[in-house]
């Protein structure tokens, strides 16, 4: 999971692509960086941490140019530590390419070797980003012979890409001299809007993103989500065309955008993430009411904030009472995508506080989106018990996670999972919980698409069906063991 943005516009765009970062924040919080294009010339900036603390004044005042792109990473492939791992990357030829990706490719090993035997490039890092500028880079210098570059001969170079590259990944690329391009894999697992504003005499401005809030903030008009497969040229003078260039593209959108990692402001695919989550709320609430005794269930509380929505719901249906009784510190990130476990661990108590009068001596009920680790939810259980709690009732908006996910989250390894290999009273022994109660998986799928034309959803962790229908038993095992190295 990681936030990206590309922007074409009249005016200067450093400080409309950091204003864009700042909102994407919630999607990455291991390193950022920032590119835009002077003509030929590109500037870049990346770094470490999060975006406020990025880039200085002189940073800013060095990122010249009216096209651009921005990143937000949280890493799930390479050193979230190393500042070489930031993206956005850079290749010289043909004509100088820098690219941003969100997604995660599944056939590392196998394009790793082709582009070092067959293409004859050099990779510097681990990151699957870099692999996937190599490709882009390689199959846009198979088409063309000169300087001159048209849309054609990109959307053939991307089709080409489509036929090699596996897994997840909407990107963002400037072509110096040329344009932006932007283009989603044939299965729209991961999202990527186009939105439009009117720039006077001069043109429309083009802003492509991973969220619908970054358009809103700015201005922009949503004009619609890219199509799975589709690529989006838009030239340095504002001119847009765009074409599917995959062969047999199906939207299938990751299912846990919508449970956790996008802002409830946002509209993915049709579908309103703050809409999603209060239906996912509502059907939680049928499941609780079914295996939950009457009266036992005092008041119910979210953790905040993702959450909220669907306790929201549960509570009004139940006709129980909602209360907040984790304080959140905003100033500490989301632990879910902090990469270590012990990071994890040492970071909920200085992320949340029980306030003891919303606990002392009730039976609480409390909603969270999911349930992965588990460390967060361990820890949230016993601060419901310190606090004074009489019972705990723990519930999920989402089914338990049982499976790894390898299109861009960063739940890679089963023995990390603690719903994988046990059953549901056993996870409830695990966290001290004195229920549990997870969303059943048709129901998040019900309430999800509800009301949309999106007829499936990636949910794979919950399942263990990979849509791509190329991730192996063989290809999770070795996930597993370099993750473990």
């Amino acid at each position: 999971m990681c936030g990206i943005v590309g922007i074409v516009s009249s005016q200067p765009v450093n400080q409309q692509i950091y204003d864009a970062l700042s909102l994407l924040q919630h999607r990455g919080q291991d390193s950022t960086g920032i590119a835009t294009a002077e003509g030929d010339t590109f500037h870049i900036n990346k770094a470490k941490g999060q975006v406020r603390e990025a880039y200085r004044t002189r940073d800013m005042r060095s990122l010249i140019g009216t096209m651009g792109l921005g990143h937000v990473r949280y890493a799930t492939r390479g050193n979230a530590a190393n500042e070489e791992e930031a993206q956005p990357f850079y290749v010289n030829a043909p004509y100088g390419i820098v690219l941003v990706h969100n997604g995660n490719l599944t056939n590392t090993r196998e394009l790793t070797q082709e582009l070092f035997h067959v293409d004859r490039r050099h990779l510097n890092t681990t990151s699957d980003t870099e692999l996937l500028v190599n490709v882009l880079a390689n199959e846009l210098q198979s088409q063309v012979s000169g300087s001159e570059l048209d849309p054609e001969q990109i959307f053939t170079a991307i089709a080409r890409l489509h036929e090699r590259v596996e897994g997840s990944y909407a990107a963002i690329a400037l072509i110096a001299g040329h344009g932006l391009l932007a283009f989603r894999d044939p299965f729209g697992i991961r999202p990527l809007v186009l939105g439009r504003r009117a720039a006077g005499f001069v043109g429309d401005d083009w802003i492509v993103a991973s969220e619908s809030l970054v358009l809103e903030s700015a201005g922009y008009e949503l004009v619609r989500d890219l199509e799975p497969g589709e690529a989006v040229f838009i030239a340095m003078n504002g001119e847009m065309t765009s074409k599917q260039c995959a062969t047999n593209p199906r939207l299938i959108p990751c299912s846990f955008e919508y449970v956790y990692l996008a802002r409830p402001d946002s509209i993915m695919n049709g579908i309103s993430v703050y809409e999603a989550r209060l239906r996912l709320g509502d059907r939680l609430a049928d499941t609780i009411a079914q295996y939950t005794p009457r009266g036992d269930i005092d008041v119910v509380m979210p953790i905040p904030d993702s959450s909220r929505p669907a306790a929201m719901q549960v509570a009004q249906k139940l006709g129980i009472e909602y209360r907040e009784g984790f304080y959140k510190n905003r100033y500490v990130g989301r632990t879910f995508i902090m990469p270590g476990q012990a990071e994890r661990k040492k970071s909920v108590k200085q992320k949340l506080n029980a306030m003891g009068s919303e606990f002392k001596g009730k039976n609480i009920l409390i909603v969270d989106d999911s349930i992965v680790r588990g460390t967060t939810s361990k820890e949230i259980v016993q601060m419901a018990r310190e606090a004074g709690a009489n019972k705990v009732t723990f519930t999920s908006a989402a089914p338990p996670v049982r499976f790894p996910h390898v299109y861009g989250i960063n739940m890679p390894t089963r023995h990390e999972l603690i719903a994988h290999g046990r059953k549901i009273p056993e996870i409830s022994t695990e966290l001290g919980a004195d229920y549990l109660i997870y969303q059943e998986v048709a129901d998040m799928q019900a309430a999800i698409l509800e009301g949309s034309n999106v007829s499936a959803l990636e949910m794979s962790c919950f399942t263990g069906d990979y849509v791509t229908g190329t991730v192996t038993p063989e290809y999770l095992a070795w996930v597993e063991a370099n993750q473990l190295s």
